[in-house]
């Protein structure tokens, strides 16, 4: 049996890299081994704590923003030092978790990938070298994509960038989980990767309505008679949760309310005249300014929508905080009638497993990598196209009409007609349970991991 230890800037949250260790974890010990978390935050998790690896401590952005945006507090030389003092203390106490946890493999996600913290990957960059521990990073983001808008700010970040992020030999193996990162890290960094795509458990109990979350549409003020329309992901500006909102705008003009009125909803609910379609964001805002959250706030006032946003209510797993009930992601599901997934880019999709998995119809943006590694496996969505047509005058991403029409009517057909929206979400659930299963993991990792697991 080998003890593996999983690390992140944060672990036991609904963040798409922290469920996925939850994945990995059960995998691992699936196949016998032992998976230990480490995190700068915990979360609902049960764990090991290294507080300095958590992203959003203020020295911690205070670096990052210097070393990534715009060096602006520091001279460069100063800038190395506070991330080297920084990297040290991470360094002492990783050692001691590598020690005192008996580790025989770390397999850190995105410390050798993002920007979060650069003294964290120095850090695992030198206990790895200095102690010969195997070394698995994990990669399922990278700090110069794209839509990121990052650079090294000067010379030294620059090196520190090539040396660490991600680091090269030392026995180090590199994992990514789609196809185009495969492709950049070996362009960027001449280091060759294998693809793992991120899984779902599809064995597990689905996810239903049961006494614990039976309150859940009235503690957030949804009707059950209500159209429930989840977005579950993060609120962040690549989700492109304004699609959302357009679609929630469309599908609340009179023609398609007429249809789900005459039609009734799928389940034998009926759509009243004080029916609403309700748009629920589930995900916590990662920007501490609540800048985008605010946009997106204006633009479903402007349109009319009801939005809800419920992140205080939700975590990771069912729990109480001082006295009141929280619920976990996953009872949103349960109470959802669609799923809407209008991310313009992502690493891989979690939400889009998830959605699979519960059943529900999805309405999503085809990003790069789900045209790339997922759309050929033959799923059925709702699509709301390929391109982004421009921005608004708040910045926000926006489609064409037409295909807001299209993706609308579609939405009133899986709303509306149970034998079509069954004979689509079973379809999705077989592809999902063939391709993306615990099972697929769990032959992924021994393939990884299989030297340093003694299998």
């Amino acid at each position: 049996m080998a003890r593996v230890g999983l690390c992140h800037y944060k672990v036991g949250g609904t963040d798409g890299v922290s469920l996925e260790m939850d994945k990995w974890k059960a995998a691992l010990e699936r196949l016998g081994h032992q998976a230990v978390l480490c995190g700068g935050d915990l979360g609902t998790a049960e764990g090991y704590q290294i507080e300095e690896l958590y992203h959003h401590r203020p020295d911690t952005e205070r670096i990052r923003l210097n070393a990534f945006k715009a060096l602006e507090d520091w001279s460069e030389g100063e800038l190395v030092r506070e991330i080297l003092a920084l990297a040290d203390r991470i360094e002492e106490k990783l050692s001691e978790f590598v020690d005192r946890c008996s580790i025989d493999v770390l397999v850190p996600n995105n410390i050798w990938s993002l920007d979060g913290n650069l003294a964290a990957a120095i850090a695992f960059s030198r206990v790895v070298r200095a102690n010969g521990i195997p070394a698995v990073g994990h990669h399922h983001d990278f700090f110069w994509e794209w839509f990121r808008g990052n650079r090294p700010s000067c010379q030294a970040i620059s090196r520190l960038a090539e040396e660490v992020l991600p680091p090269k030999g030392g026995g180090i193996k590199h994992l990514v989980i789609n196809k185009i990162a495969q492709g950049q890290l070996q362009r960027r960094r001449g280091l060759p990767a294998q693809v793992v795509p991120n899984v779902f458990d599809f064995s597990s109990p689905r996810w239903e309505v049961d006494d614990y979350s039976r309150d859940f549409r009235d503690r957030i003020g949804v009707d059950e008679r209500d159209v429930l329309v989840l977005q579950a992901t993060r609120v962040v500006t690549r989700k492109g949760i304004e699609l959302a909102i357009d679609l929630v705008a469309e599908l609340s003009q009179s023609r398609y309310l007429s249809q789900l009125r005459r039609a009734g909803l799928y389940d034998g609910r009926p759509f009243g005249p004080r029916s609403r379609i309700v748009l629920v964001l589930a995900g916590y805002s990662e920007d501490p300014s609540g800048e985008y959250l605010d946009r997106l706030k204006r633009k479903a006032e402007a349109a009319g929508i009801e939005i809800r946003y419920v992140s205080e209510l939700v975590r990771a797993k069912r729990t109480y905080e001082d006295g009141e009930k929280r619920y976990s992601l996953w009872d949103c599901y349960a109470h959802a009638d669609l799923v809407t997934y209008p991310s313009y880019w992502e690493g891989w999709g979690n939400q889009f497993l998830e959605a699979v998995f519960a059943r529900l119809p999805l309405v999503m943006f085809e990003y790069p990598v789900y045209k790339t590694d997922i759309k050929g496996k033959g799923f059925r969505v709702i699509s709301l196209g390929d391109r982004i047509a421009g921005r608004d005058e708040q910045g926000l991403v926006k489609v064409e009409k037409e295909v807001l029409r299209r993706a609308a009517q579609g939405a009133v057909r899986a709303l509306t007609d149970p034998g079509e929206r069954q004979r689509m979400v079973e379809h999705n659930f077989r592809l999902g349970q063939e391709h993306y299963s615990l099972e697929s993991l769990e032959e992924c990792i021994t393939r990884a991991l299989g030297d340093y697991l003694g299998s």
